[in-house]
């Protein structure tokens, strides 16, 4: 691939994005009516479905592909895309109550969807990769400035070919001293590259402006590049007015962006499971309340989003007055378990109610298990990191209950948490339905306690 087509990939993309959507909706047509001809409440679906899709998605920009390749960054602006476009259509078929358009045909269009693009992202990520590492599909950049960076900055994009910069020239400190601004300029602009990095502690003004004015004009993208080194910590750019400034912390905040996309996955997975598994629950209801004596729910205090109080549900899977000796974890043998509710725990159905607080915004879906202040406070005695975890929304699983598993006591709370702790550097949607799948497994070899 040349870099002169690369202009044309965001259009490829977004047809890309367009040609699947329609895929999507025919295959579920037929799935719904056993035709792929759409007719009436299918066909005016379809058409809504394709005219908010090129709305949503020239929005969110979700077809452009940036440099460097970050897949989740691309797929997590696809999702943020996907959610506002289902909510259009929704808010569009019951404004205009097209209530018979079928919703197995809705459910499943954009069930297809989604699949069909995870596999055209991952393809598309893994060919560009490969295509950059060959030397194809490059940018020609020049490097400005201090040389202890600059070999830091060219370091990085050795180690990543698949970054896809090829530099071509180096201006020193030094020389920038010995030259005028017009002949800065004239040198810089002479070899026309793709993108100049800045790597200079204390840049005139005036020429910072210059370049960017000029770099707007002949479509060259001019990059600062800090003399900061960053290994466990977390930068956001604030502007303050004309001032930019980094704020650090060692806990990554996340972007409003990934908080409403987990949001609105767990606004529309929670319901699902409360709508589709409402038979369920009722037979778990049932049998729960016919083996034992005792309410089927359970709710028990625990500690959520910023240390905040809130009551998770539970079907019930021990003996009233289990806890009546004080606070306690289970094990594998605990007699205070019933033997119903040791099947519900091994299969992890007891913790189905929980959905009712995704629903209502107390937990995610994912995220570090949400545990009660008596032990909170003792884990804390012994390892203070533990209060990151209550900078985010408890989830009903979580990496560390994937790899890890329920904990029997505070040792082996404290040896899960550091778990969680990655998940908290890595927090995406990828990762999260990463683990949605590694618990499903979990759930159906039975191996929960």
């Amino acid at each position: 691939m040349s870099t002169r087509y690369s202009k044309y990939l965001p259009g490829f993309v977004f047809l890309c994005d367009l040609f699947l959507l329609n895929i999507a909706g025919y295959s579920a047509n037929y799935i719904e009516f056993s035709t792929y001809r759409p007719e009436n409440a299918s066909a005016l679906f379809i058409l809504v479905v394709n005219a908010v899709w090129i709305f949503t998605s020239f929005l969110s920009q979700s077809f452009k592909v940036r440099r460097p390749l970050l897949l989740k960054d691309n797929f997590n602006r696809f999702m943020l895309t996907l959610i506002y476009h289902l909510l259009i259509v929704f808010g569009f078929l019951y404004f205009f109550k097209l209530y018979e358009v079928s919703r197995v045909m809705l459910i499943v269009t954009y069930i297809i969807f989604f699949g069909l693009v995870v596999i055209h992202r991952s393809l598309l990520f893994i060919s560009l990769d490969f295509i950059r590492k060959k030397g194809y599909n490059h940018r020609k950049i020049i490097i400005v400035g201090d040389e202890k960076i600059a070999k830091r900055l060219i370091h990085s994009f050795s180690d990543h070919p698949e970054y896809g910069y090829d530099l071509a020239d180096f201006i020193s400190e030094d020389q920038i001293l010995k030259m005028t601004e017009n002949e800065i300029v004239d040198v810089l602009f002479s070899k026309r590259p793709d993108e100049i990095f800045i790597c200079y502690k204390q840049l005139n003004d005036d020429l910072l402006k210059n370049l960017i004015r000029l770099g707007d004009i002949h479509f060259i993208k001019i990059k600062v590049v800090s003399d900061l080194m960053l290994s466990n910590s977390f930068a956001t750019l604030v502007n303050y007015h004309n001032v930019p400034a980094l704020h650090l912390t060692s806990n990554q905040e996340l972007p409003l962006k990934i908080r409403v996309l987990k949001r609105g996955f767990d606004i529309i997975f929670s319901s699902l499971v409360l709508i589709g598994g409402f038979p369920v629950f009722m037979i778990l209801y049932l049998i729960t309340k016919t083996t034992s004596k005792g309410p089927a729910f359970y709710k028990q205090e625990r500690i959520g989003l910023n240390e905040k109080p809130f009551y998770i549900y539970k079907f019930r899977s021990m003996w009233i007055d289990a806890e009546k000796h004080g606070p306690q974890l289970s094990s594998d043998h605990d007699p205070r378990i019933t033997p119903w509710g040791r099947i519900m725990r091994k299969s992890r159905l007891d913790e189905l109610p929980q959905f009712w607080n995704v629903f209502k915004g107390d937990m995610s879906i994912v995220g570090p298990r949400p545990e009660r202040q008596y032990f909170i406070e003792r884990i804390l005695e012994h390892t203070p990191t533990y209060r990151k975890l209550l900078r985010v929304k408890p989830g009903i699983t979580s990496i560390g209950q994937v790899h890890y598993g329920y904990a029997e006591n505070v040792d082996q709370m404290r040896e899960r948490m550091r778990y969680d702790l990655v998940y908290l550097q890595n927090v995406s949607l990828n990762s999260d339905l990463n683990i949605i799948l590694k618990t499903l497994r979990v759930i159906v070899q039975g191996k929960g306690k």
